[in-house]
């Protein structure tokens, strides 16, 4: 199986530009945001239940969800952050692990926001920590989002602390203001990952050699 470097970071920290330069040097990139907005678009199962929890109302003029809208409704609302998370991770993590076993290659990237909140830490070999100060995230999410202080506030309070997320890292790129030289950044840690790659698939082959003996002698 490859080697999973796991990228994440608050919102608003540069997980997207982080992993759009992995992308552009030809490394494999799963991102738990992309494929939960692939399931609410395409799963009608997903579609319906979102419909029954929030009515009409949740729905675009051609049918599709509002994902702003529904983004504002989870953030505001405890129980329906839960309930929303709890019908969907199951999905996700499904495709995750139907995504990473087609790749062949020695490692990939796992973009994965929830990482500490969902306890994922055990499903990487490696975590990368996207981290900028807190008033960094909320002036990004206000411009990005066209929300308020107070709601960029909110969210953020509902995500793991920096504090969290340095404890559970392995490698950390600092994005104060914006990141820069990515390119630089991106060359190195593909050096770096595709040794710890061969490495780990070293380990695994002198295991799997060494209980061969032990079974047979």
């Amino acid at each position: 199986m490859t080697y999973i470097v796991a990228l994440t970071g608050g919102i608003g920290s540069g997980k997207t530009t982080v992993s759009n330069g992995f992308k552009k040097i030809g490394i494999n990139v799963i991102d738990s945001d992309i494929i939960a907005k692939k399931i609410i678009k395409y799963d009608d199962r997903i579609s319906f239940s979102i419909k029954k929890k929030f009515g009409e109302k949740i729905f675009n003029i051609d049918k599709s969800i509002n994902l702003p809208l529904l983004r504002k409704y989870i953030f505001n609302n405890r129980e329906y952050r839960l309930w929303l998370e709890n019908l969907l991770h199951p999905k996700i993590h499904k495709e995750t692990i139907n995504h990473i076993k087609l790749i062949k290659s020695s490692w990939c990237i796992w973009v994965v926001p929830l990482l500490v909140e969902k306890k994922l830490e055990k499903h990487a070999n490696r975590i990368l920590l996207i981290d900028t100060p807190v008033k960094n995230q909320i002036q990004r999410i206000i411009k990005r989002d066209q929300i308020n202080f107070e709601e960029a506030s909110k969210i953020i309070t509902l995500q793991a602390t920096r504090e969290k997320r340095i404890s559970i890292s392995d490698d950390i790129i600092y994005n104060k203001k914006e990141i820069k030289k990515i390119d630089l950044y991106v060359h190195y840690f593909n050096i770096f990952y595709s040794f710890l790659a061969k490495e780990h698939q070293k380990k695994k082959i002198k295991n799997m050699k060494k209980n061969y003996l032990t079974k047979f002698y």
